[in-house]
């Protein structure tokens, strides 16, 4: 085989060829009737006979493979993910027409119209009446048996990665239709989606670094937004008692496997309801869209046998951390105490950390790791929580759970903080973390507490990590697999 170089070059020849002979190389004036998929469907469970009277179809696609055989030959299209067979004789096609067809290359897309007939090897077949070459492709595709695997290349060009892979095909097919389950449950819920400023000039909803932009005509810095939630809180206030939306969100750190700098969070508020009825509705839609979009509950994940068949446990933040410590409940925020967890479970890392710090600190060593099968874990520490309201019982934590499922988190979700001074107070102590350092502490809102000061409802809010949830239904085991165009540094900067 020659090289991508030496084939570009004799593509390149023959759409020179093409441009001295034809009015125009790139046509766009042939409409399919059909697709590849309507053609099987339509006439894949027809006899012999009944295929005799079948009637001509238009079809395009792209060429995949191609077999010559001198004076006839078969190519295979591809047509929104569907492949098709089209048989091309040149007694049938005329010189001209015949001489175009053993031109051609796969990865060029063709028109064909023809009629369907079996092979003998029973396989369905259009017999083509006509072929034209209407885009010509000038560089080569991967070759067929390895396809496109490199990993780095399949998200740097996921357009050859689309024409190459079925499967990234599939899995995108799955992301649009596990986002669209996810609206019409909500709608259906009595939920208005809305949409929210993704330039906005206080950052606020989580505890991130933001990328920041400049709009000249204000002469204003803006963040590209970390959250919604905010601002879908003051919906709420407006009287938007069921709101939510699908954002895209940024937020200016690492890269891993689970973390990306874009990435699409589903956020929705709910008045007058609390954190545990959102674990009721959270539990019912992720199976119900595990159950819709790949018809199972059963997922192998990441090296693991993922179950989401209901109900999922409930425990407090408190009580795991306990239990694998081997110390009580009740005395878990004793700063003693937790100390000493602390530091058996690999020393503290930064001095000065509360008791509910460390705790948090605490979850992640020791907890987290063991988290495989879908479990709501509750009641977060205070400190951990600026936008959550207190426990009545306990104001040392807030009403909080988040969703963990194959050790990673999934969803976040909080009986919503709506008493004003608390809040400002909170906001004053993320202040103070900022100016200790703590780059990833929120900033303080006006606004959102001026809002506040007009009443926030109870409302209980949640944010799903969108991308999560579609690595976990497809099996893909990386972030950027999931993101049709995932950032990449440039080419050649390691």
């Amino acid at each position: 085989m020659p090289d991508d170089h030496e084939q570009i070059v004799v593509r390149r020849r023959k759409l020179a060829a093409l441009r001295a002979q034809a009015a125009t190389a790139y046509p766009n004036d042939f409409r399919p009737d059909q697709s590849a998929g309507e053609v099987h469907a339509r006439f894949g469970g027809l006899d012999d006979p009944a295929l005799a009277d079948a009637p001509a179809v238009r079809v395009a696609g792209r060429v995949v493979a191609m077999r010559d055989f001198g004076k006839a030959g078969f190519l295979k299209i591809q047509d929104r993910g569907q492949h098709l067979q089209v048989y091309a004789r040149r007694d049938v096609l005329g010189e001209d027409a015949f001489a175009a067809y053993r031109a051609l290359d796969v990865g060029d897309i063709v028109g064909v119209v023809g009629r369907p007939f079996r092979t003998r090897t029973r396989e369905l077949t259009l017999a083509a009446d006509q072929l034209r070459l209407l885009v010509k492709s000038l560089r080569p595709l991967p070759e067929k048996w390895h396809g496109l695997q490199d990993i780095e290349a399949r998200s740097r060009q996921r357009y050859v990665d689309l024409i190459a892979n079925p499967e990234t095909r599939r899995t995108f097919e799955t992301r649009t239709a596990v986002i669209r389950y996810l609206r019409d449950f909500l709608a259906a819920r009595g939920f208005l989606e809305v949409e929210t400023p993704v330039m906005q000039p206080i950052y606020g909803g989580g505890a991130a670094r933001p990328f920041v932009t400049h709009h000249n005509t204000l002469d204003l810095d803006l963040f590209l937004r970390i959250s919604p939630e905010l601002y879908l809180k003051r919906l709420v206030v407006g009287g938007l008692e069921r709101v939510f939306e699908i954002s895209r969100n940024f937020r200016n750190e690492g890269i891993d496997s689970t973390h990306f700098p874009e990435f699409t969070i589903l956020e929705f508020y709910q008045a007058y309801a609390t954190y545990t009825e959102l674990m009721d509705l959270t539990e019912e839609m992720l199976v119900g869209v595990s159950r819709e979009t790949v018809g199972t509950l059963q997922h192998r994940w990441r090296d693991m046998d993922v179950d989401l068949t209901p109900p999922w446990p409930r425990r407090s933040m408190a009580e795991l951390v306990a239990e694998q410590a081997g110390v009580s409940p009740e005395d878990v925020l004793d700063p003693a105490v937790i100390g000493g967890v602390a530091e058996r479970s690999g020393g503290v890392e930064r001095s000065g950390m509360s008791p509910g710090e460390l705790l948090g600190l605490c979850f992640e060593r020791l907890v987290e790791p063991g988290l495989v099968q879908p479990t709501f874990v509750t009641q977060f520490p205070v400190e951990m929580s600026p936008l959550a309201r207190r426990n009545d019982r306990d104001p040392r934590f807030v009403d909080r759970f988040e969703l963990f499922i194959g050790r990673t988190e999934f969803a976040n979700a909080f009986s919503e903080l709506n008493d004003p001074e608390d809040q400002r107070a909170r906001f004053e102590g993320q202040l103070a973390a900022r100016a200790a350092g703590d780059e990833e502490a929120q900033m303080m809102d006006e606004d959102y507490v001026q809002a506040l000061e007009y009443g926030l409802p109870p409302t209980a809010g949640e944010g799903i990590g969108v991308d999560r949830l579609i690595m976990l239904l497809t099996g893909a085991t990386a972030i950027r697999d999931v993101l049709l165009f995932p950032s990449l540094r440039p080419e050649g900067r390691s």
